[in-house]
């Protein structure tokens, strides 16, 4: 049974941009100690997700250039592939991104958030286009928090595609008066994380959420099989890594293959 081994840094929210590379060095570092061959991190991590009350700095394209390139080196020196959660400026505009980087350190290029939660239209731009990226045996593609839960597509697209996980970065923060869940998929919470259940089943592909931990939060990373039933998660709220390995056989996406478009 041909395995990968995957990681999700499950992280807390950094104090300040330099701290966001800080840690992301320091989990690429730790997910090469577990011998993962992918780490995929939070929405926006570096420099932070501009959420309200976050205080994170205006847009500084030198030191996403610095921490692009610490991150690349902590990969080489790890030897894995790194989804990194990052934002970047296309002149005016302000995209939420990932930067997918190889093992050797070179970029293999980004998937801007294509699909934008209202909220968020004041602060980023929308992006264009999909794409799927290449790790050794593994094919993924990527679909940034709200994309994957609200629009089905942005998932079915790599799956169809011959992807066998697509990764899901998130930020899901404690609205106050919110659920506090305590197991994933809770019925008593709110729906971020069946969805992901369905994004799983529907597409016969595994599905990889992770957001940053925080108190009180009303998700968590998990990784999810290709027929839509849990393989594990992160306790709610608690940091580190979360690591599993992934049957590519299972990832058939035959679900996602017969789909006609009307």
């Amino acid at each position: 049974m041909p395995t990968t081994r995957i990681a999700l840094a499950n992280l807390p929210f950094p104090s300040t941009p330099e701290q966001s590379v800080t840690l992301a060095c320091q989990a690429i570092a730790e997910a090469a100690n577990h011998r993962a061959a992918i780490l995929c991190f939070p929405e926006c991590y570096i420099p932070g997700y501009r959420a309200a009350g976050k205080n994170v700095p205006p847009p500084d394209p030198a030191f996403l250039d610095r921490a692009w390139s610490a991150a690349a080196s902590a990969a080489a020196q790890a030897n894995l592939t790194v989804i990194l959660g990052t934002e970047r400026l296309l002149g005016n505009a302000l995209l939420a991104t990932a930067l997918v980087i190889n093992p050797d350190g070179t970029l293999a290029g980004f998937q801007d958030k294509v699909q934008l939660d209202p909220s968020e239209e004041a602060t980023y731009s929308f992006g264009d286009g999909r794409r799927i990226f290449h790790a050794g045996p593994v094919t993924f593609g990527i679909a940034i928090c709200h994309e994957g839960w609200r629009y089905p597509e942005t998932v079915r697209w790599a799956a169809r595609r011959g992807a066998h996980i697509v990764f899901h970065p998130q930020f899901h923060e404690a609205e106050p008066g919110g659920y506090t869940p305590t197991t994933f998929a809770d019925p008593a919470n709110t729906f971020h994380e069946k969805a992901i259940l369905c994004r799983a089943a529907e597409n016969t592909c595994y599905i990889a959420t992770v957001n940053t931990a925080s108190p009180g939060s009303p998700t968590t990373s998990a990784v999810v099989r290709p027929d839509g039933t849990l393989l594990c998660y992160q306790p709610y709220g608690k940091p580190g890594l979360l690591t599993a390995d992934i049957d590519l056989t299972a990832a058939t996406g035959i679900l996602a293959s017969r789909f006609k478009p009307e």
